[in-house]
């Protein structure tokens, strides 16, 4: 289901952080065909959050978009990002922009009036575990489409298998639900989205989709195996997707 389009079933949205770029086309291929809802690439401008290396640029975004009809989400990861991104990142063809709180500072409805009004794309805010759900209020907005709210990562640690690297504490099922009620308390929640990015699992997610997520992102479980990432070809990343909405529709019917 399209972005921004609340439905009664929780939606799919392919993180492609643990994606295979030499099969990236392929990869993308399979999850549309399984099913995901939407693609979700991080953009980082090799500063934020002080990573030293860019990741999901434009030339990802580029080959993603020409690999897919679904929408695909462009999660920035910046420092103060302005027009000419947001100009390169719509001549490349994704559908929504999602803001950080924590970065855009004092621009941030500048930048989301320009995104919806002057390049007619879908717009979302987000911002890491710790920012209050008070944070969000003002963007409880006609202009945003979705707020996401991100649990921490301490990437410091291995993972095991097909595990996330994203750790979720009870403060976020608290936050989410949070959101979830100032949204429902707006009259909104027909037309703003509520995404949980980082954590979430076939076992997890029923608790989030009955706190009010209506997106999910999912990124380990959708690419990541036992045995290192899924490959195209084999049914593995079908298989995967089948399982998590299998225990998302569960919760719906539930």
């Amino acid at each position: 289901m399209p972005i921004g389009q609340v439905t009664q079933q929780c939606k799919i949205a392919a993180g492609l952080f643990w994606a295979d770029y030499a099969v990236l086309g392929a990869q993308t291929g399979e999850l549309e065909a399984a099913g995901v809802d939407w693609l979700h690439i991080e953009v980082r401008d090799g500063k934020y959050m002080d990573f030293g290396m860019p990741r999901g640029g434009y030339d990802i975004i580029e080959a993603v978009c020409k690999s897919t009809s679904l929408e695909v989400e462009a999660q920035l990861q910046m420092m103060r990002p302005g027009f000419s991104v947001f100009d390169q990142l719509a001549d490349l063809g994704v559908s929504l922009i999602s803001l950080p709180l924590e970065t855009t500072n004092e621009m941030i409805f500048q930048n989301i009036t320009y995104i919806k009004e002057k390049l007619g794309l879908k717009v979302g805010v987000w911002a890491w575990q710790g920012v209050p759900a008070a944070a969000f209020e003002q963007f409880i907005h006609p202009h945003i489409d979705i707020i996401e709210y991100e649990s921490r990562a301490p990437f410091w640690k291995a993972t095991t298998g097909g595990g996330s690297p994203h750790t979720i504490d009870p403060s976020v099922l608290r936050t989410i639900r949070q959101l979830h009620e100032m949204i429902a308390e707006a009259g909104m929640s027909d037309r703003i989205e509520l995404m949980e990015d980082g954590g979430l699992n076939a076992g997890n997610v029923g608790e989030f989709i009955a706190a009010g997520m209506t997106v999910g992102e999912f990124s380990s479980p959708l690419l990541k195996g036992p045995n290192g990432k899924l490959q195209p070809g084999t049914g593995e990343i079908t298989a995967a997707v089948q399982k998590l909405r299998a225990a998302m529709n569960k919760q719906t019917q539930s």
